[in-house]
């Protein structure tokens, strides 16, 4: 075309760019616009020459942008189709661009420089080093011309390193071809960087003074005017270079970084202490001495030990602190201090290996300035230092240096300071809070991250304890005397708890706070480290009686008294006599009122301290028992007096107190004497329980909603609570039942445990048979507790299903494409109705309406929502009666389920024979549970089946488990599989006028509860049904409510050992289980939950497969099974973890049943772009056990290749644009040498031979 066709298409493109860049044009225009731009990029003919017009320096910088962009679309996606002359036109031109076509270094906008950096890297992408052998050369002569290219070179380069071998986005055999001529040219290219810089900033120094030179100057001299734009030149260049060397030290070999005694990181260290330039220096410092690799290739690196580095390192880092803080210096910082991390790491590793490296001259010096880091005001400064302390304290050599030694007491006097919870952004209370405004957006992040850090330097504390246990106590002794003897200081911001008590802020509870943490880590290291004889118990002694003497009204301060007394009781085992003090002490916290009689809700401070000190009975008890045992009768009289008044404890504080005289009455070792005990302390439980009027409210749901007080109108929603009392002694029952279920044992040695009459027989294994003396105490009320679970969800029974299938597994329809769905039979009803129905719903009354829902606290939980720092201490636990009516109900649901999970492990034979068990079960804990919310049906499965399963002898798994797990999996399958879909169909609806009921709030709630329920009910279908034996457990249980990092992990391969367990194997064998167990397995591959995907896939489905392959499987389910997976993939591709795992499983299946069943290839030939001859080629070789000899990751491969159209991709890659890159002809060809020619016959001596075991 002519150039007056070219300048006509350029104006008309110019003119639409300004469209679209105009902030006043109107949508309809700005769309048009873009429309001519996307179609002249794809289409027009002449965008080389267009593009180049557009690039020139005459034009605005937005067309400049354009204009280089239509020649980076022409490379990426025209190039293969260009002819040869095009290219080198284009290449040309290009390079001519950054020779004279671009502004002044200074001047010329970044984003302009980014792109045309952009067009040179995708052309040495399709053409380096085959067909553009001299590009170094050109770059080289480039750099020559000025700063200005030099900086574009320096952009070239790093683009071409992060392409190449950060982000690696270019096919493998390029890649490789690039790489490898990178690595036999890198000499040259660290040679031209490492020039680069020092000329620069030679020329920078010269010309602005060296800082040296300023600092001796006694008036500072300005830059001559004239010289300022060439210093900034020269400055803009030596940041390109240092960013340029930081993409590269990351990868290339240690030889060139260490090169020229370590030439390179010697200007490291000079430029610290350049301003403009010590960020980047500390940058390519911290990348170097962070490397991995061979000890004896890290050696070099100890010359940063040395008195020159060590004396730039720390100037640098005095000055940059010395400056106030400036965001520019404190980011310099960081990177400073984590050079200094990276250098301890360093030591550790070279120090004492092989590499014959020993502990640096300058250590001390070391370890003053990292010591510097840790007493900083920065928090996170201080946080960022922990890990190296620790390795360097857990260090086989140097933590017997004595410098590090002599630097234990001042980490420990550091970490009083850093322990003081002091720095919230929100506050100026502290040099803390200016740092933390940069580091945290909120005082709740603080928070998280503050907890985090304390529990951090809780573990290195007592890391340094265990080299020097003595110094730690004998500091935690001083600061807990100077706390007990300091006045109260509550600071500026009074508690809501009442008048003159501290919040959580208040400078006197910050500093008990952390000497609380002080004293507890330090001291329990002590009585690790040190033998008995060595303890200073009178010293421990006299802080325990200054403790116990101590007397406060402030609930937060008594909490950090009860630690301490918790902290300090090991030291009552050497002197017994102190045993009454500290029970009083405690007894006195239990019944802690800030207000005697006081009627308003307590407030979570008080709370905590009353639960405090029982947790500390009940810990004292479970540690001590033997100490306990004398003063038993003393405990019980105690205790019996608190529980005669009712209104003086809540109901888990009673049962904290009768937990704690359960662990003591362990220590009978009598049978027939516990189990008089427990007669006694459980009698009033009894008689309530077993009452009549209990019996009524229990077996009828309006009763139950009566008598607790749910249909009531409350006028006072705050103060008024008239049925409190009978929510209290229900509560109280369920309470005490469960403490005595879970605390009541029999001896551990079976010795002790026939003398006592626990033994009454063996089992066929030989195993003894215990019996527990709560047995018959608990057994009586199991029926009014499963009647209380049952008024709580329900009077109907769950009937045996259908299969989920609709049918049998070795009988499906003979559709093309099945659908199996599963139906459960509509319950019988009875006589009464379900607390969710809303049939009783309705009777609650106006005040109680939500009773039923979820807690805030819950919601916020499972959200991942911070909770007010405030509220947590200040306000009520229960707001209103509303959320204690919310409370009661939700924790009397998870506590009769803990009874039932905990009642196999602790009644073992007694409660497993129990006549009709699982049909009780079946009658009351699986009723209707349609009706159950899914946050109510996850603690269900977790508390109460899982432990059933786990602690349930094999000999009752077919009388108790199967009838109780088949109708429960096959339901739980139906549940799960109509939510997904109604999530499924949500995610679909994209009209508008489909919006909202449901505010987005809710949606979230319920779809990450769906999420979580999936991953309890795949947990709990793995723990029945697999074994992994001598496999890494995944604890999915720990995790069922987040650890979504675990979706990122690649480690896919399922265990070799993980096998069917005794459990797998009964339920298997019922075809409709099986059917739900299957179709729950592979069905959850396609829902949207990768965490529960990548589980079942590596645990779950292979297994489950496996054990029915050998039958009679019909065409439709083994088609089924694998379109699952396929749409697993295609759901869950774009994360590498799981996608390898479903791939994997693909191909298990596919190379499992594709001989018997030809349909599986006619699935594969549905999948989009799948090459039929591969799939031809794969099938044959396959179905020829003669022709498979390729490994089978090689066949792996070639399978994922197949199916890689099913493959999900991130959102971001759906719809990009293909970029195709040709192979060039490979620059290393290696040639196998033939062994019989080359080696075997190569010398009669057999020295031809050796050749074979060369490197």
């Amino acid at each position: 075309m002519s150039a007056e066709q070219v300048s006509s298409l350029c104006e008309q493109l110019v003119k639409a760019v300004t469209v679209i860049m105009d902030p006043a044009s109107t949508q309809r225009y700005r769309l048009e616009a873009l429309k001519f731009c996307e179609e002249f990029k794809e289409k027009c003919p002449i965008c080389v020459p267009c593009g180049l017009k557009l690039a020139e320096k005459t034009q605005t910088a937005i067309v400049r942008h354009f204009g280089l962009q239509i020649l980076e679309h022409v490379v990426k996606f025209r190039w293969n189709s260009m002819p040869r002359l095009e290219k080198v036109y284009l290449k040309n031109n290009v390079m001519g661009l950054i020779s004279n076509g671009t502004q002044n270094i200074l001047e010329e906008e970044s984003h302009i420089k980014d792109v045309l950096s952009r067009i040179v890297v995708e052309m040495i992408k399709r053409e380096w080093p085959q067909h553009w052998p001299d590009m170094l050369k050109e770059l080289d002569t480039l750099s020559k011309q000025g700063e200005t290219q030099t900086e574009l070179v320096m952009f070239i380069l790093l683009r071409l390193a992060e392409d190449v071998v950060t982000f690696q986005t270019l096919p493998t055999q390029r890649r490789r071809d690039i790489q490898q001529t990178l690595t036999q040219n890198m000499e040259k290219i660290f040679s031209f960087l490492l020039t680069t810089l020092q000329q620069n900033v030679n020329k920078y120094r010269r010309m602005v003074g060296a800082p040296q030179e300023r600092d001796a100057l006694t008036t500072p001299q300005k830059t001559d005017l004239a010289q300022e734009p060439k210093a900034q030149a020269n400055c803009r260049v030596g940041i390109a270079a240092l960013n340029t060397l930081a993409g590269y030290i990351d990868w290339v070999a240690m030889s060139h970084i260490t090169a020229d005694n370590c030439k390179l990181l010697e200007m490291l260290c000079l430029l610290l202490n350049e301003p403009e330039l010590q960020v980047g220096a500390a940058e390519c410092l911290l990348i170097a001495v962070s490397r991995k690799g061979k000890l004896e290739d890290r050696k070099p690196l100890m010359v940063l030990f040395g008195d020159v580095a060590m004396h730039y390192i720390l100037s640098a880092a005095q000055t940059a602190d010395g400056e106030g803080l400036v965001e520019k210096h404190y980011v310099f910082l960081k990177r400073l201090c984590q050079v200094l991390c990276a250098l301890g790491s360093q030591l550790c590793a070279l120090v004492g290996s092989d590499s014959d490296v020993d502990t640096p001259a300058n250590l001390g010096k070391y370890l003053d300035s990292f010591l510097a880091f840790t007493t900083h005001p920065s928090q996170f400064l201080r946080s960022s230092t922990q890990i190296t302390w620790g390795a360097l304290f857990r260090h086989e050599i140097l933590s017997r240096d004595p410098l590090l030694l002599t630097m234990i007491s001042k980490y420990l006097r550091a970490s009083m300071t850093n322990l003081v919870k002091v720095g919230f952004p929100s506050k100026t209370d502290s040099p803390s809070c200016e740092y933390s405004r940069f580091d945290f957006d909120s005082d709740e992040d603080f928070n998280a991250f503050f907890n985090s850090f304390r529990a951090q330097q809780g573990e290195v504390m007592r890391m340094a304890c265990r080299l020097d246990p003595r110094t730690g106590f004998q500091m935690a002794g001083e600061w807990l005397k100077y706390q007990l003897a300091s006045p109260v200081d509550i600071g500026p911001m009074n508690s809501k708890t009442g008048e003159g008590l501290c919040s959580i802020f208040s400078p006197s509870f910050v500093q008990w706070d952390a000497m609380t943490f002080f004293s507890e880590s330090v001291i329990s290291q002590m009585f690790r480290t040190l033998d008995k004889e060595e303890i200073p118990v009178n010293d421990g002694i006299e802080l325990l009686q200054l403790v116990l003497n101590f007397e406060t009204k402030d609930p937060l301060i008594l909490s950090c008294v009860l630690t301490n007394v918790s902290a300090l009781f090991p030291f009552v085992t050497y002197r017994p006599e102190y045993l009454p003090q500290v029970l009083s002490k405690l007894f006195t916290a239990v019944t802690f009122e800030v207000i005697e009689e006081s009627k308003a809700p307590r407030t979570r401070a008080v709370k905590n301290v009353r639960r405090h000190a029982c947790s500390s009975i009940i810990k004292m008890c479970r540690d001590y028992p033997q100490l306990v045992l004398p003063n038993f009768e003393m405990l019980y009289n105690h205790v019996k007096q608190l529980l005669s008044n009712e209104l003086l404890l809540t109901q888990m504080e009673k049962c904290a107190l009768m937990e704690a005289l359960v662990l003591i009455s362990n220590q009978f070792k009598d049978y027939q004497r516990q189990k008089v005990f427990l007669e006694e302390l459980m009698s009033p439980v009894a008689n309530l329980w077993l009452s009549e009027e209990m019996q009524r409210v229990l077996s009828d749901p309006e009763a139950f909603i009566s008598y607790v007080g749910a249909d009531n109108k409350i006028a006072d929603p705050v103060l008024e609570d008239p049925s409190g009392l009978n929510r209290s002694r229900i509560s109280f029952c369920v309470y005490t039942i469960l403490g005595v279920v879970k605390r009541a044992r029999w001896p551990t040695t079976l010795e002790e445990a026939k003398a006592g009459g626990f033994v009454i027989g063996c089992m066929p294994s030989g195993n003894p048979i215990y019996r527990n003396p709560c047995t018959e105490q608990v057994l009586k009320l199991l029926d009014n507790l499963l009647a209380l679970i049952s008024r709580y969800n329900g009077i109907a029974v769950l009937e045996e299903a259908v299969g989920p299938f609709g049918c049998r597994i070795y009988a499906v329809c003979s559709c093309r494409h099945p659908e199996w769905r599963s139906e459960v039979s509509k319950e019988r009803g009875r006589t009464h109705n379900n607390l969710y129905m809303p049939e009783m719903v309705a009777k609650l009354g106006e005040t109680f309406a939500k009773a039923l829902d979820m807690l805030e606290v819950e919601k916020n939980a499972i959200l991942g929502l911070p909770q007010p720092l405030l509220e947590l201490y200040d306000s009520p636990v229960y707001k209103t009666i509303l959320e204690r009516m919310q409370g009661f109900f939700c924790t009397l649901y998870d506590n009769c389920f803990h009874i039932l999970g905990n009642a196999g492990p602790s009644m073992q034979q007694d409660f497993y024979t129990v006549d009709g068990l699982a049909s009780q079960f079946l009658n009351s804990a699986f009723v209707n549970l349609n009706n159950i919310p899914d946050y109510r049906l996850r603690p269900m499965l977790r508390v109460f089946v899982k432990p059933l399963v786990l602690s349930c002898p094999s000999e009752h798994y077919e009388t108790l488990l199967c009838p109780m797990l088949g109708p429960l999996f096959t339901y739980l399958h139906v549940r799960l599989s109509q939510k997904w879909q109604v999530i499924s169909q949500r995610s679909m609806l994209c009209e508008e006028d489909a919006a909202d009921d449901n505010p987005e709030s809710q949606e979230m709630l319920e779809e990450q509860l769906v999420r979580l329920l999936t991953r309890e009910v795949m947990d709990l279908i793995t723990v029945c049904c697999v074994s992994k034996k001598g496999a890494a457990e995944h604890n999915s249980s720990a995790a069922a409510d987040g650890d979504d990092d675990e979706m990122m992990s690649t480690d896919v391969t399922p265990p070799s050992s993980a096998e069917l367990t005794e459990l797998g194997k009964c339920l298997m064998k019922q075809e409709d289980v099986c059917t739900a167990l299957l179709i729950t397995a592979y069905r959850s591959l396609s829902w949207k939950d990768t965490l529960s995907c990548q589980r079942t896939t590596t645990q779950l489905c292979w297994p489950l497969l496996k054990q029915v392959l050998t039958g009679n499987l019909l065409p439709d389910a083994v088609t089924w099974f694998f379109t699952g997976v396929l749409k697993g993939l295609q759901t869950h591709g774009q994360h590498d973890g799981c996608m390898a795992a479903l791939v994997h499983l693909a191909f298990q299946i596919y190379e499992a049943l594709r001989p018997r069943y030809a349909e599986l290839k006619a699935v594969m030939e549905q999948i989009p772009e799948i090459q039929k001859e591969s799939l031809e080629q794969f099938d044959s070789k396959l179905l020829n056990p003669t022709l498979l000899k390729v490994a089978d990751k090689r066949r792996k491969d070639n399978f994922k290749r197949l199916i890689a159209g099913c493959i999900g991709k991130p959102l971001g890659e759906q719809f990009r644009k293909e970029v195709h890159i040709r192979n060039l002809p490979s620059l290393f060809k290696k040639v196998k040498p033939s062994l019989e020619t080359d080696v075997l016959e190569n010398n009669e001596d057999g020295e031809g031979l050796a050749a074979l075991f060369e490197p």
